[in-house]
């Protein structure tokens, strides 16, 4: 079947890409070119979202880009091979000079995984790399991996046997990692005499599944994965987890901490389940849970809403003379949907980040409760973590139920006692001191006056920056429209300087310091600079969600100074909204610009001090 999957076609002896990028686009050229392929652009893309989870530039020499998606029309495997070496990120920080990258249907069958698979490990065999970098012609390098020999599936003795080790696993496509890491790790194994079991969680399914007596018996356990796996399973024993890459990186020092059992010992969680190591746990994890999946919904929204400017600051509005129902549609889609949605969506996936599937109703309720009572981000933040504690609650107690009625609880008690208990506690408890809160910041800027513009400045556009959208920011922005109401032009230039510099800032602190921003987030950077130049603060927020510590008070600092200086600037401002498109109605436009730039240099800068350099 190799035979099959490995053509002459598509096989290149001499690549002339210089970085993993030229790489990638010469081997997929190959596969389209011969027919392999029913998308390149959608193929591409699964191979650098498979590359931004980790490298796929291993030790050795070897590189093993690969994907599994409908974009693939034939299974393929494209040989690619540069003398020279590219750099690709590779484990050992040497450069790459075999490549092999693997194209499989999203429907494949499991014979076809089974065989690129398993010739994903042959590479692991000195003697075959040495071979193929020696080949010099396309015939040869086909000689070479059709030895059917090797590429059978070597059957495993499992039966019977005590072992001191056992270990898991997985990588996010199964096809590569997976099978490389277990190879590995019992290659090490056999050279240090060490009995050694390993499931594999690969495409196909779990294989060389664990027993309970292998758990029971065995001194360490290693998980190498990068996606969920079993884990109840091993509570009690010492466990190390960590990405899959160190299964094949550091075989001997996982395996020796297992003997010496010098992981920590696992205690489980029912129904949880164990993924990346590099994971962030806890608080953060779930946060970021929450802050991840209600990024489309901040990004879709206010970008429609700043769409919408474009035919005039009220032009959504059928009562004024610029009105346009193409910007009525653009506003409502964004703002009254998109917008009003990603508070409740935050708080459902923070709750089933703690407690699964059961807590996702729950907290995502209370965010809806948050949303429509005036509680705003906050009490969603709030809700979201009460609503999954909640569930999670209900799981303990819910135990002593008889075993017939097991089916029952995700589908009858914990939504049902889940909403309940969330939605009493949330109106009961959460909501007056968050909404009081609210109020008691709107009543203090009131009481500011006028008397010092400066000093209001920075307070009313610091306040921006605190929540980005939620309580604090809607306070300062109502105050801002009362003293437009009132005659006082001012403030309100302050309050929208204020909002748009976190955004502004942000968006620019992506494009200095990448280093110090995930992928992600730096592609999240570029519409904060739209989201920042159309005055929406909440473009901010998923930002401030994931590192609060350091974000919020860089963006406070800079929004303040923002604030201050308009107010110095003595610019008025009589529009409720439009950022930069309301230029062209403010007093003293490029010195508002100037007080704008100032604030988002500065929070930019501090973002660059207080982040530290990430390894993704």
């Amino acid at each position: 079947m190799l035979k099959d999957m490995l053509i002459k076609n598509c096989m290149n002896l001499n690549l002339k890409g210089k970085t993993k990028e030229e790489v990638i686009d010469e081997m997929i050229g190959m596969l389209m070119d011969n027919g392999r392929l029913n998308d390149r652009e959608e193929y591409k893309k699964e191979i650098l979202k498979r590359e931004a989870q980790s490298s796929t530039g291993l030790e050795e020499g070897i590189a093993i880009p690969h994907a599994k998606t409908k974009a693939v029309k034939i299974p393929s495997i494209a040989f690619g091979r540069s003398l020279e070496g590219v750099d690709y990120d590779s484990l050992d920080g040497e450069p790459s000079k075999l490549f092999f990258m693997i194209a499989a249907p999203a429907d494949a069958t499991d014979s076809h995984i089974e065989v690129l698979s398993k010739l994903t490990t042959l590479l692991l065999d000195d003697n075959l790399r040495e071979n193929l970098l020696k080949a010099e012609t396309k015939d040869e390098i086909l000689n070479l991996l059709l030895d059917e020999g090797k590429v059978k599936e070597e059957e495993k003795e499992y039966n019977n046997q005590n072992f001191t080790v056992l270990a898991v696993t997985a990588c996010p496509t199964g096809i590569a990692h997976t099978y490389m890491a277990a190879d590995t790790l019992m290659k090490k194994a056999k050279e240090m005499g060490i009995a050694i079991k390993v499931e594999t969680n690969g495409s196909t399914g779990v294989k060389n599944r664990l027993t309970d007596e292998e758990i029971k018996n065995a001194k360490g356990i290693i998980v190498a994965a990068d996606k969920n796996v079993e884990m109840d399973r091993f509570h009690g024993k010492h466990v190390e987890i960590v990405p899959v890459v160190e299964g094949i990186k550091n075989p001997e020092k996982l395996i020796k901490n297992a003997v010496e059992q010098k992981a920590k010992i696992y205690k489980a969680q029912s129904g949880k389940t164990a993924g990346s190591s590099g994971e962030k746990k806890g608080f953060y994890k779930h946060l970021m849970s929450g802050v991840s999946n209600m990024l489309p919904f901040v990004v879709g929204g206010g970008i429609l809403i700043a769409l919408s400017f474009m035919f005039g600051i009220k032009a959504a509005d059928p009562a004024d003379p610029s009105f346009s129902p193409i910007a009525t549609l653009l506003s409502d889609i964004g703002g009254k949907n998109a917008f009003f949605l990603m508070v409740p969506v935050m708080a459902g996936f923070i709750g089933m980040s703690i407690a699964d599937r059961p807590g996702f109703a729950p907290a995502m309720v209370a965010g809806l409760i948050s949303a429509n009572n005036g509680a705003g981000f906050l009490g969603a933040l709030i809700g979201g973590f009460l609503g999954g504690y909640i569930v999670l609650l209900l799981k303990k107690v819910l135990r002593v139920l008889p075993e017939s009625l097991e089916g029952l609880k995700p589908v009858l008690f914990y939504p049902v006692f889940g909403i309940l208990i969330t939605g009493v506690l949330m109106y009961k408890v959460i909501l007056t001191p968050v909404v009081f809160l609210n109020n008691g910041m709107t009543s203090f800027l009131g009481g500011l006056g006028t008397g010092n513009l400066v000093l209001l400045g920075v307070i009313v556009a610091g306040m921006m920056a605190i929540d980005m959208g939620g309580p604090i920011n809607k306070a300062s922005f109502t105050f801002g429209i009362a003293m437009i109401a009132a005659g006082n032009y001012y403030p309100h230039a302050a309050v929208m300087a204020g909002g748009m510099v976190p955004p502004l800032g942000i968006a620019l602190a992506t494009t200095i310091y990448k280093n110090r921003f995930t992928k992600d987030e730096r592609e999240a950077g570029k519409t904060c600079y739209i989201m920042g130049a159309s005055f929406i603060t909440e473009g901010a927020i998923p930002f401030a969600a994931a590192d609060p510590m350091r974000v919020i008070p860089a963006c406070v600092i800079g929004a303040g100074l923002a604030g201050g200086l308009s107010m110095l600037f003595k610019v008025q401002l009589p529009a409720p909204h439009g950022g930069l498109f309301v230029l062209p109605v403010m007093t003293n436009p490029m010195m508002y610009l100037v007080a704008v730039i100032a604030g988002s240099v500065v929070t930019a800068l501090l973002l660059g001090m207080l982040k530290k350099p990430i390894t993704e």
